[in-house]
């Protein structure tokens, strides 16, 4: 219990020491920066978070596996698998770097275009960010390993202090005439060494002489089969987090997006520290689902829920109860009172994805990535739609009153979950350890 607990901690505070980092250093980056430079700072770190989910999203396949073989003590198979990894997320981070290189020009003629020095930094920052996309795709290998092995510590502790001191020399650099470029360098020489150090700790917990990328046969076609979808999935759920708040832009200005995403970041929480936190349950049932019934996991993933479902209702409750204050002595009272008409929906759209995270995890962990994927993607394209129905007849209200859709769509995956808890027997496993991903809804 101490380790899935501590395990929970260092999951809540990867999820949050960054963005909380960067609030603090706001104030200071804004007096040094200027509102401009800050602005392009923003967009390059967006760039780079966005970039490495898409470039990483591999990553669940990799904890699906390597948590499977290394349950089974399978040493040759747990390597082969994060070598082929590294394979993987070097050719994504390559390509996804080399486009993100080519829409530079075009991204910072739209953000910076008013200004030629403006411009320059945001065109130099951006090709910066470009190459942190591979930085962070190599990185997540390693996280996503040290993951597989339920060990949150080793591998979060050195993300979120090269992230932390990133941020503090921003403010150091910046107090001293350096522009966004120059934290852009620094970014990428302390990320670079931290990735290292990162390889070199997970050199030492395989027992490798080498992690030079490699593609195994075996461990590569099984990492395909879940990471395609997993892959998948990362990508609709970058575009559909942030499709609300486009659509709004383009249809109702920029005063309107601005209450409804102070909204969104009061909310969001409740599913992201839910997400945070419950983490280590998918390598926990990855592992024990290679050598375990799926009935014998059934006490695991109820006790999981049951958290899951205390966190959610009081973290609900405290946002709902308070969310209105915290607007109002946040950003004054004209922009929460237009706020206060779409805080309750997504408030209960982000409850609705929270109290899902449960069924999320158990599923990937037992290798029914599809049913999630296709839940995920039906979920999103109905939001969308609705969202494009009731924009013209009840405007904002509407866009908020959609996401609800989405999380109550995705709250079907209990359904599949709860045949495979409770069904008399399995299906016998293949070679790969991991269970069919053919068997969903």
């Amino acid at each position: 219990m101490r380790a899935h607990l501590s395990n929970a901690a260092y999951g809540v505070l990867d999820y949050a020491a960054y963005p909380v980092a960067m609030l603090a250093a706001a104030p200071a980056l804004l007096h040094h920066l200027g509102v401009a430079q800050y602005g392009v700072w923003v967009v390059c770190t967006a760039a780079v978070s966005t970039g490495a989910i898409i470039a990483a999203g591999f990553g669940d396949a990799n904890i699906q596996y390597v948590a499977s073989m290394n349950s089974l003590g399978n040493k040759e198979a747990t390597l082969h698998a994060v070598r082929s990894m590294l394979g993987i997320n070097l050719l994504l981070g390559c390509v996804f770097a080399l486009i993100s290189l080519a829409f530079v020009p075009m991204i910072s003629h739209h953000v910076a275009a008013l200004s030629g020095s403006l411009y320059q930094a945001c065109l130099w920052s951006l090709r910066i960010a470009s190459v942190l996309m591979l930085v962070r795709a190599i990185e997540s290998v390693c996280v996503s390993t040290q993951r597989a092995f339920e060990r949150y510590g080793e591998a979060v502790r050195i993300s979120i202090l090269v992230r932390v001191v990133t941020i503090a020399a921003a403010v150091v650099i910046t107090r001293y005439g350096y522009g966004v470029i120059s934290i852009m360098v620094f970014t990428f020489v302390l990320m670079t060494l931290g990735t290292l150090a990162q390889l070199v700790q997970l050199k030492r917990r395989l027992g490798a002489s080498s992690l030079w990328p490699a593609f195994d046969k075996q461990a590569t076609s099984a990492l395909f089969e879940f990471g395609i979808f997993s892959w998948l999935m990362a990508v609709s759920t970058v575009l559909f987090n942030q499709a609300d708040r486009l659509i709004l832009g383009v249809s109702l200005g920029a005063a309107t997006v601005t209450s409804y995403a102070l909204c969104v970041q009061l909310a969001q929480p409740i599913y992201g520290i839910a997400a945070a936190g419950l983490h280590f349950l998918f390598p926990y049932l990855a592992a024990r689902q290679a050598i375990s019934q799926p009935g014998a996991l059934r006490k695991n993933v109820l006790i999981a829920f049951a958290a899951n479902l205390a966190f959610i209702v009081v973290s609900t409750a405290a946002v709902l109860f308070f969310g209105r204050p915290l607007l109002n002595a946040w950003v004054g009272p004209a922009i929460a009172q237009s706020a206060s008409v779409v805080l309750a929906p997504i408030v209960w759209s982000f409850a609705l994805l929270g109290l899902g995270v449960t069924g999320y995890y158990s599923l990937l962990a037992l290798g029914h990535v599809r049913s999630v994927t296709w839940l995920n993607l039906v979920g999103g394209a109905a939001m969308l739609a609705l969202m494009a129905w009731l924009l013209p007849r009840t405007g904002i209200r509407g866009v908020a009153i959609a996401r609800l859709v989405y999380g109550l769509i995705t709250l079907l995956m209990y359904f599949p979950l709860v045949r495979i808890l409770f069904r008399a027997s399995k299906t016998s496993l293949p070679a790969t350890g991991l269970h069919p991903v053919c068997e969903d809804l």
